[in-house]
């Protein structure tokens, strides 16, 4: 049985993949307080028709945080198998999502503002997300764009195999936070200043060769492989499930698209699970 626990900050969007979760064949419930997440798994455990659970538990007040982390702490001892998806965000970010939606943060009575709230929130949960096995930081994705990262993390992931995401993304619009590995190419000369490329994307052949078409692109591409290479081995000895690599460039959408895609292939033809997501290739 695959087991997922799905938590993180207030308004990151854990409602939003409770419904995704429920799309990809998992049975869920929502809202589970933490301290019945133990029996609740256990009676999975026992049935043989669930294969795919996920529950959602969120922050109702300060007990929730020693009760989430005592349960982890239980099933580890038991050594029940499960998987933490922590989603995460800015506070910029949280702070305008519950302005706009005028949602009242769990902590903001005993902190004041919503932002206090959202910093305090982020610091009570500091270990629960050290102990995340995938972390999502939603800050800059559109629904689809959360729907597609879950899809690809969850939707027929085979056990004990790790995952890797090739995410391509433009440092304007933000870093990705939630990268385990993240390489900047800022460094090789830009599509965007040449006529006729400027509006295409590295999934153009056109695009793809302008940038490898440099010696100096070639050889930085084939050091990034190496080490990722070199890297994966030693993540699954960790036991690492999934690995995010992301490779960023100004806008996202010439240089670090042709570099995931090249990536993303490698790693196809090496035999490992690999999906490619291009983060800010539609942004303007």
């Amino acid at each position: 049985m695959e087991f997922v626990i799905v938590t993180g900050i207030s308004g990151a969007g854990k409602s939003k993949a409770f419904s995704d979760f429920e799309d990809i064949g998992f049975y869920c419930v929502d809202n589970i307080p933490p301290a019945l997440i133990k029996n609740f798994a256990e009676l999975c455990e026992n049935n043989a028709d669930l294969q795919k659970v996920a529950v959602v538990t969120d922050s109702r007040g300060r007990s929730f945080f020693n009760d989430l982390s005592e349960v982890l702490n239980e099933l580890d001892e038991q050594n029940f198998e499960y998987k933490i998806l922590y989603l995460d965000a800015t506070t910029e970010v949280l702070v305008n999502r519950f302005k706009e939606t005028r949602r009242k943060h769990p902590l903001i009575d005993e902190c004041g503002s919503v932002e206090k709230a959202v910093e305090c929130e982020k610091e009570l949960l500091k270990n629960i997300r050290e102990k995340a096995d995938y972390i999502i930081d939603t800050s800059r994705l559109s629904t689809s764009q959360l729907k597609q990262r879950l899809v690809s993390i969850f939707e027929e992931n085979p056990k004990d195999t790790m995952k890797a995401i090739c995410m391509s993304f433009g440092f304007k619009y933000g870093p990705a936070n939630e990268a385990d590995l993240m390489f900047d190419v800022r460094c090789l000369q830009n599509p965007y200043y040449v006529d006729g490329l400027r509006y295409k994307t590295g999934l153009d052949n056109e695009v793809k060769e302008y940038v490898l078409s440099k010696n100096t692109a070639k050889e930085l591409l084939n050091k990034l492989i190496d080490l990722i290479d070199f890297l994966i081995p030693l993540y699954l000895k960790e036991g690492k499930s999934s690995l995010v690599i992301a490779i960023g460039c100004t806008g996202g959408k010439h240089r670090s698209v042709t570099f995931a895609e090249a990536i993303h292939s490698h790693l196809i033809e090496k035999g490992f699970i690999s999906t490619v997501n291009h983060r800010d290739i539609d942004k303007h």
